[in-house]
């Protein structure tokens, strides 16, 4: 049986918090078992206590006394996670969590060490957005696999599934959007095994309350670089000894 954390950080997200953690719930994949962690990173709607009434839905509940950005609440997360592998779950609803048998399907049949879920590669169903994050999303991507001399099609992806023995909580510095670069700059060379799997994307837009600017990619691309000429081992020492 495989462990799985999802980490889902929430910042006013009432409206759309629990049908994300009733569809994790409701789709559950044959030897795997969900840990599923959510973040409150500051809320001022009541987030947090509407998550109380159903803790059926969930394993842990850290609540944060002020907003810090999602990256702070996804390091919240991570320090608390106890899974061989860790996933992110936005607590909108662009992401569905009925495409986690696809993205688990590589660990389960190829012992993948990540997995990143795109919405580039023949989604079944994807919403129309818009056109300068395409363009933006492209241009990352191109420079990542510059940097790290792999192929993927969708770095900024919610859905980023990796060994959690790949990565200690306590080297990430960053809080902002760069972070998932950051991540990324760590784990994609200690994996041995990365893939790549087709997800549907229900995007929203700024008026349904979509956070991410242009401004945010500029942070983005430094970070790529940094990470490409960041010191680092080959793989943490206690990763071998953490494999299922």
């Amino acid at each position: 049986m495989i462990r799985l954390s999802i980490i889902i950080p929430a910042f006013n997200e009432r409206a759309t918090i629990m049908t994300v953690l009733e569809s994790v719930a409701a789709h559950p994949v044959t030897g795997v078992e969900y840990e599923t962690i959510v973040i409150d990173d500051g809320s001022t709607d009541g987030t947090s206590k509407l998550v109380e009434t159903r803790p059926e839905l969930y394993q842990k509940l850290i609540v944060l006394p002020r907003n810090g950005g999602k990256g702070a609440a996804v390091r919240a997360g991570l320090a608390e996670a106890t899974g061989d592998f860790v996933i992110f779950q936005d607590a909108d609803l662009e992401y569905d969590p009925a495409d986690f048998g696809r993205i688990l399907s590589p660990v389960l049949l190829r012992q993948a060490d990540l997995v990143m879920g795109s919405r580039m590669i023949a989604p079944q169903v994807t919403r129309v957005y818009y056109f300068w994050h395409r363009v933006g999303n492209r241009f990352l991507t191109l420079l990542f696999n510059v940097m790290f001399n792999v192929t993927f099609t969708d770095i900024y992806s919610c859905y980023l599934l990796y060994r959690r023995s790949l990565l200690d909580v306590r080297e990430l510095q960053r809080d902002g959007w760069a972070q998932q670069a950051e991540i990324l700059s760590y784990v994609v060379p200690r994996a041995e095994r990365l893939f790549e799997v087709p997800i549907n994307y229900f995007g929203r837009t700024y008026g349904e309350g979509k956070k991410i600017r242009a401004v945010h990619a500029l942070h983005v691309a430094l970070e790529i670089i940094r990470g490409r000429f960041r010191p680092r081992r080959s793989v943490l020492p206690h990763a071998a000894s953490a494999r299922p």
